[in-house]
Formats: structure tokens, sequence, C-alpha cells
């Protein structure tokens, strides 16, 4: 048998705890053995509720416990859920994770450990909730040099996106309807600002070529400045506007962004729509492949948790190797990241022309300005163009 200590009891703790007991006869097939929740922790009390038998409030019962073999770790935040994380491989537990932001942070280190200590730290929950991801570009791509992972990574902005497209309203009240529906925060600025999305590429890049990649080297850019006149323009073009992670090598440089890009119905990830996440990841040998899902919510990321459970008790006493080192990933000036822009002005046809050269207007009806994209361009020979001409709103393109 093995035993489960689960670190808080909130949305995906309360979720796996369900999933082990749901499904405990498949698991126990799949694990091989039984899996037992012998405690929960968390600093609340759950009267009548089935944990109120298991429940601790004191880190230590759990840590030292020699029979505790895997601790899931879904507290989320840096503090104390980094600490906790650490010393549990250190004791020689196993650990699954759904915590993006500590992962990203603290991945490297905390995989070294695991390795040092014969135990595993997995954390197929980390991006994209119950899509299966992590696994793969760890153990089934393993023969491919990955060029392009491409991410949907955050199902709040996607909802948003596409709820602007299909109802014609702007960003404020769509995200007032996604609030009210349980998709949004109260305070969305890390879904809307990127921040989530950042992260989760962050991970996949850092997997993806082996070294680590900081998030806070990451260029990110959220979805606030989109407002129904882009949709109409991208409507205009057979496109949708989509908040991408994406990393990129190209001629040997790797380079990484989080931002809206417009892209057209022969993009694989056009028809995402909702609260799906999608990752499209191309390698060398294999080409193209999508991966597809819910990318949050209780069960899918607390199914993913489980998968996790289950892979570490098959591999007790074995470590996966996990190539991730601490040595930092250098990432390719975003100066020099190229792409057609779409961009909106208030300026004539003259003046554009004069600062961009040959352009290709949209014409979307909207009084008093004009839609046009560029020729492709670097980063900066866009932002130097632009500050000659007042600018509305640009996007990026991928087409």
């Amino acid at each position: 048998m093995i035993n489960v200590a689960v670190l808080g009891y909130g949305t995906v703790g309360s979720g796996v705890v369900e999933v082990l007991s749901t499904n405990h006869e498949s698991i126990a097939k799949r694990a091989g053995q039984e899996i037992n929740v012998k405690y929960v922790l968390d600093l609340r009390e759950f009267p009548g509720d089935p944990v109120e038998k298991i429940l601790v409030h004191d880190y230590n019962v759990i840590l030292n416990d020699p029979e505790v073999d895997i601790v899931v770790e879904v507290m989320g935040g840096l503090h104390p859920a980094y600490e906790f994380t650490k010393d549990a491989l250190l004791a020689g537990k196993s650990v699954a994770s759904s915590n993006k932001e500590l992962v990203a942070k603290y991945g490297s280190e905390l995989l070294a450990i695991a390795k040092e200590k014969n135990v595993n730290y997995l954390f197929e929950a980390s991006v994209g909730g119950g899509i299966p991801i992590i696994r793969p570009l760890n153990q089934s791509l393993t023969a491919d040099e990955i060029t392009e992972i491409t991410g949907i990574l955050n199902g709040t902005t996607n909802y948003i996106l596409s709820k602007m497209t299909d109802e014609g309203l702007d960003f404020d009240a769509v995200l007032k309807k996604a609030q009210e529906k349980g998709y949004a925060e109260r305070n969305p600025e890390a879904d809307v600002e990127g921040y989530d999305a950042c992260r989760k590429i962050a991970i996949l890049a850092s997997l993806a070529y082996g070294k680590q990649v900081d998030y806070e080297d990451i260029y990110t850019e959220g979805i606030t400045k989109i407002s129904a006149a882009d949709i109409e323009y991208a409507k205009k073009l057979g496109a949708a506007i989509k908040l991408f992670g994406t990393c990129k090598r190209e001629n040997g440089t790797v380079y990484c962004m989080v931002a809206p890009f417009m892209i057209d119905d022969s993009h694989p990830l056009y028809n995402v729509n909702g609260v799906f996440n999608g990752i499209f990841v191309n390698g060398n040998m294999l080409g193209d492949t999508m991966f597809y899902g819910r990318g949050a919510g209780k069960l899918p990321t607390a199914s993913a948790v489980v998968s996790d459970v289950v892979d570490a008790a098959k591999h007790k006493g074995t470590n996966i190797m996990t190539i991730w080192d601490s040595e930092k990933l250098t990432l390719g000036s975003m100066d020099n990241f190229t792409c057609r822009f779409f961009a909106r002005t208030a300026a004539p046809k003259s003046d554009i022309e004069k600062v961009f050269g040959e352009v290709t207007y949209v014409d979307a009806d909207i009084d008093g300005e004009l839609g046009f994209i560029t020729e492709r361009l670097s980063n900066k020979e866009f932002e130097d163009k632009s500050a000659n001409i007042e600018l509305i709103n640009r996007i990026r393109m991928t087409f």
C-alpha cells in the first residue's frame, strides 16, 4: 500500500481526494497496489467532511511519518509550498504538484534533489490542467528536437476572447461575465495580463530545451488592450485573436513570449475556444502534434495530479530522469523577433505609407480609423516606425 498526504484542501486538493476515492479500484490496478490518503493538511477545519478524520494542521506530522511515500502539493503560491516540497524530497518522499508558480521558479532545483534522493518530483498538472503535456515532452517526444511550442495556456483569457468574438462585446463587459460564471477571479490580473501563461510557457520551454528559462525574462503582454473593434478587423480577415504562450527556436536562438496573436483558420489552434486549452508542438522529426482539453477545473486538474501519484507509485525507489539543468537558457532578444503586424490608426493613408511603406489595408467599416497589415518586420523595426505615427492598437500575426 502507498500512503499519500495531500497539502491543501481547496479546489484541486478536494478534487484529488475525490478522484482517488471514486476511481479507487482502477487506480490501484494501474499503480500495482492500493493508494491510501493518510493525511490532508489544511489550516481550516472541515466539520462533517470525510477528511475530518485524517485532517492535520502541522506539516511535521506528515514529514516525520515514514509511512508517507508521496506528498501531493496543491497549495499554490511559493511559500510555504517551496519549503514543504523541498523538505519532503529531502526526506525521501516523492512529490506530485499542480503549482505552476513553484515549478517555474524552483523546478530545476527540486528535480535535482529528487534525483539525488532517488525519488520523483512530478508536475503534470502545472501546465494545461488535465491535458497531458509534461509527460509527453519528457518521455514520448525525446527522439525529436523541439522547434516550437505554442499554446493557448489560459482558459480565462480564451473564454473572454471567444465571447468577444461571438457576441461583439468589449473586454470589460465579457470580463464581468467571466467573473460571474467563476471563470475569472475577482482580481483577474494574473490571467488577463498574461502572467499565468508566462509561467506555463517557462516550464514548457525549460523542459523542451533542458535548461532553466526564467519567467521574469519572458516578454509578456496580456489581452486588456484588445477591443471589439480589433475583433471586427480579425473577422474581416477570417481570423481569430488568441493569447499565445510561445517558444520557438530559429537559427539556434530560442525566443519566448506571451502575447495576443491574430491567426487564420489554417492554424492548428484556430478552433480552440471557450475555456479549453490547446498546445501545439513541432518537432524536427515528428512534425506537428496537438494536445487539447480542459486546461483548468477541479477534476481535470486533479486527474492529472493523480496520474503523477500513480507514476510515482510505479517508480518507487527509481528516479524518472528529467533533463532540466539549472544553467540558464539565454533567450533571443525580442527586438529581433519578426512577424507581420496588424495595426489601427486615425492617420491618413499617406502618413501610413510614408512610415511603413507598402501595406495591406483592412476595411471593417469603423469610422475615423484605418486598419492595415505590415510586411514582416522585427519588433524593433516596428516600434521604431510606429514612433512616427500614432497607433490605436497593434497585434502580431502568424500569417
